[in-house]
């Protein structure tokens, strides 16, 4: 059915006055577009109403085949319908959060008589306490520095933490008690505990008072070493405190919401507050062609806390239309009541505009980079006389040592930049060792096949990392598999290996390109090669570090690859099982006695 058989009259004359929600199909029946309504008869109009000339609602207009609505008993079905349709079909014209990676917590390790605190993300599966979430990954480890130079608790794995004889370097820089080697009591290890996790939850004015409390009492027993070292917690303790420049009355749990743009080009920023401390801005660019600022808002909100637990209060930074609605949705997901707000003064109004002023600063930057990157897509359109600049581009590169451990790397950038969950690597397996070309064609063997069977979207340009030998050997085997036509460039180092002097081998050219000197073309080229390389030889890296692990163990006899990898994780790496004695050793699954004085043998010659 085309867009013009669609009866738009006779449909929205039957539409009730009643909540709901709605869904615009093309004309193969593909969701274009979900929304809710108030009601569905005059929501649904306004879409069709002559008066409705902005651009974004005539391109969805023009391409609806088909429309259905649910009818629903309240607002907040309809948001919660609404948010479950939009998460199951992703439609291009709905507001969809890109960003989807779970969020960083701190958590405490208590399966241990010396617990310990780490960096953790993830479903909060595992035993042990978490505190957050936090906006960053940084923020988590920025607090987990303080609290280790507070409260020295340890952060080392159980597997390293059991086979220490003497103090680690944590704890020769005052990281650490050194619990592991017995020079703090359990009892005043789990004071330790206690005061960090009251910290995490908000409860420093407790812990000023206990730590004061503790001074004074080793000062009476005339232990002023011991009472040096509280004073010195205590006022790294206050010094923390007064650099939290917004800071609630009490223990508030709050997320703070703000938007600013225009559609199409949204940025929201969410400040999170636990425990009455502001813990940052993160911020977020949601794809909404269509939706007006506050629908995108309560959108993305509903999105955020798909697999996050709200918090008692969320603040949003301007009036919402299904305030009452939103707050009614996440409570019932999240099994306790959630107040959805908009402040107008207070504390509450004041953490939201610095929320929205965040929003504007994220967006300002973010323009800024897309328009020097449309720039340098440009020029490299110029440089390269492509008809159009590229709006995908993958460049390949290969890493090994001496022809082992070969990883092939590719990278994918867009008009918005590096698009890093699209990044690749391919462990390079059955080539002569150190032969790029054979590497090269295996990789993009596997990775084309994938891009014909429909898997992948096929790239604008194409960048190899070397000279006309590679773009041969790469363009044979795109060729084989359809892909002849894509345009094939090979950057080349210049003479001096020095940025800025790079070669382009553009394949069926009859001589190379040299793009001028840090021109924005020669800019984007070294970011795009450097990012692939770094790429590489990470995974490269990880790679020869596993095999070294491994190449040790591998002449024990009688050690299999099952055994190898049982003692590598019990003793937490090879380190571990270099330390390790005959006794330590049998305590590893499927390790005997004989096997353990082997290994112990050929690990220690001569001993």
């Amino acid at each position: 059915m085309s867009s013009t058989e669609f009866d738009h009259k006779a449909f929205t004359a039957a539409l009730p006055r009643r909540p709901g929600v709605y869904r615009m199909f093309g004309a193969g029946h593909e969701i274009l577009y979900v929304g809710k309504a108030r009601s569905l008869k005059d929501r649904v109009s306004t879409y069709f109403a002559a008066s409705n000339v902005n651009p974004k609602v005539q391109a969805l207009v023009h391409q609806i085949a088909d429309i259905e609505v649910t009818v629903t008993n309240s607002e907040t079905e309809a948001l919660l319908l609404e948010y479950n349709l939009i998460k199951a079909h992703k439609p291009r014209f709905n507001v969809v959060l890109r960003d989807d990676k779970s969020f960083p917590y701190v958590q405490l390790c208590v399966d241990h008589e010396f617990p310990r605190l780490a960096f953790y993300r993830g479903a909060r599966s595992a035993p042990g306490r978490y505190f957050g979430p936090f906006p960053t990954a940084w923020a988590v480890r920025d607090t987990l520095n303080q609290l280790q130079k507070l409260f020295r608790i340890r952060n080392c794995r159980d597997s390293f933490f059991e086979n220490r004889s003497r103090p680690c370097l944590q704890h020769q820089i005052g990281r650490c008690t050194a619990p592991c080697v017995g020079l703090i009591s359990r009892e005043a290890y789990a004071q330790d505990v206690e005061s960090a996790v009251k910290v995490l939850e908000g409860r420093s004015d407790e812990v000023n008072a206990t730590l004061q409390k503790r001074m004074e009492e080793a000062a009476s027993r005339l232990d002023y070493e011991r009472a040096a070292q509280i004073r010195d917690q205590l006022a790294a303790l206050k010094h923390i405190q007064a650099q939290q420049i917004v800071t609630a009355e009490g223990e508030r749990d709050v997320d703070v919401f703000a938007i600013v743009g225009e559609p199409g080009e949204y940025a929201i920023s969410a400040m999170l507050v636990r425990g009455g401390r502001n813990l940052g801005t993160s911020s977020y660019f949601p794809r909404a062609v269509l939706a007006e600022p506050e629908e995108a808002l309560s959108s993305f909100v509903m999105q955020y806390y798909a697999a996050q637990e709200p918090p008692p209060e969320v603040l949003v930074g301007q009036k919402l239309e299904d305030t009452e609605s939103l707050g009614q949705a996440l409570s019932a997901r999240a099994g306790h009541a959630v107040h959805v707000r908009s402040p107008s003064r207070g504390l509450g109004a004041r953490w939201a505009e610095l929320t929205r002023e965040n929003a504007a600063q994220a967006l300002r930057m973010r323009l800024a980079q897309k328009q020097g990157l449309e720039e340098m897509l440009a020029a490299l359109a110029a440089e390269l006389e492509l008809p159009e600049p590229p709006q995908r581009i993958e460049c390949f590169d290969i890493s090994h040592t001496g022809g082992e451990g070969t990883v092939a790397s590719c990278v994918v950038f867009g008009p918005e930049g590096a698009l890093k969950k699209e990044y690749r690597r391919f462990n390079i397996t059955g080539v002569t060792p150190g032969d790029d070309y054979g590497a090269l064609r295996q990789a993009l063997e596997r990775r084309y096949t994938r891009v014909r069977e429909g898997e992948i979207p096929p790239p604008d340009l194409l960048l190899i990392d070397g000279g006309l030998g590679q773009i041969a050997a790469v363009h044979e085997v795109l060729a084989e598999l359809g892909f002849g036509d894509v345009t094939l460039v090979g950057v080349a180092k210049g003479p001096d290996r020095r940025a800025g002097q790079e070669r382009l081998f553009v394949y069926g050219a009859a001589a190379p390109r040299v793009p001028q000197a840090h021109s924005p073309a020669s800019r984007l080229i070294q970011r795009i090669r450097d990012e692939a390389h770094r790429f590489a030889i990470t995974g490269h890296r990880r790679k020869r570090a596993r095999r070294y692990n491994e190449s040790v163990l591998e002449a024990v006899p009688g050690l299999g690859p099952a055994k190898r990898r049982a003692l590598l994780t019990h003793f937490g790496g090879l380190q571990g099982v270099m330390r390790a004695g005959v006794a330590d050793l049998t305590e590893v699954a499927g390790i005997g006695a004989a096997l353990a004085r082997t290994l112990y043998d050929h690990l220690h010659p001569g001993s």
